[in-house]
């Protein structure tokens, strides 16, 4: 069973810093690109950013680039969100998502399996 479960979210004040975790199963995590979405309430999905299936690069909208930071460790099967110098605006719940061989796409169309989320929320 092909299954994304993210974890790490929680509630930290603004400045702080958190790392979600987005647990895969059921594939082989080395073939696939993983993103990042967040949905805050009342607002559409948001790309996040996104690291391709070899690894190799990333890509991140413009409001977190430079304060979080995508990995990935194939021999865990996990992917990582770094994020550092959080904000009252990074409050969202934040999904993680898989492509087959996926590049930098940013839409969510192209990704055909997604986690449950995971809650963030940043006080001032």
């Amino acid at each position: 069973q092909v299954q994304l479960v993210e974890s790490g979210g929680g509630v930290v004040q603004a400045g702080d810093s958190l790392r979600l975790s987005c647990a895969t199963s059921g594939f082989t995590l080395r073939n696939y690109a993983i993103a990042w979405f967040r949905q805050a309430p009342g607002k559409e999905r948001e790309f996040v950013g996104v690291i391709t299936w070899s690894g190799s690069s990333t890509s991140y909208i413009d409001s977190v680039k430079a304060r979080f930071t995508i990995s990935k460790d194939n021999a865990k099967n996990t992917v990582y969100l770094q994020m550092n110098s959080l904000k009252p605006e990074d409050t969202a719940v934040y999904y993680c998502a898989a492509q087959y061989r996926g590049a930098t796409d940013h839409r969510a169309a192209a990704y055909s399996v997604w986690g449950q989320g995971t809650q963030v929320t940043v006080s001032s």
